[in-house]
């Protein structure tokens, strides 16, 4: 009668004890895939296979410039919708289109290296380009 209610039992501990032994096993394969990968990109940098823009991109994952970037744009477009803050954008913007143009381009540089759009090029043809 004993055997009866110990049989079922260790059959399923034993299957719980064999789910946590896998579990392990998979995070323990996971994390050395993630160390090979890491390896790989090292080694195809150190070749010269990746270029740096991919390495910058990579590093800037945890970044949080690029979401208060967009929120600075965003927030104007959204605003302009509430009908009180409507004079406030329009006086915001007439105030940056009489900011020097250096200084526009320098922001369009900016917000662009941010995006890691290459736009440096671009806006340094309009700072020289005469008028």
């Amino acid at each position: 009668m004993i055997q009866m209610l110990i049989k079922p039992l260790l059959g399923v501990a034993t299957s719980a004890v064999s789910g946590y032994v896998e579990t392990k096993k998979a995070k323990a394969d996971l994390a050395l895939t993630e160390i090979k990968a890491q390896k790989a990109i090292k080694e195809q940098q150190i070749q010269g296979k990746i270029s740096w823009e991919a390495s910058a991109v990579d590093q800037m994952k945890g970044s949080w410039k690029d979401e208060l970037i967009l929120i600075c744009l965003l927030v104007p477009a959204v605003a302009v919708f509430i009908p009180s803050w409507t004079p406030h954008i329009k006086a915001g913007f007439e105030a940056l289109h009489s900011l020097p143009d250096y200084y526009k381009h320098l922001l369009y540089i900016a917000c662009s290296a941010s995006f890691g759009i290459k736009g440096a090029k671009g806006a340094m043809g309009l700072i020289t380009k005469k008028k």
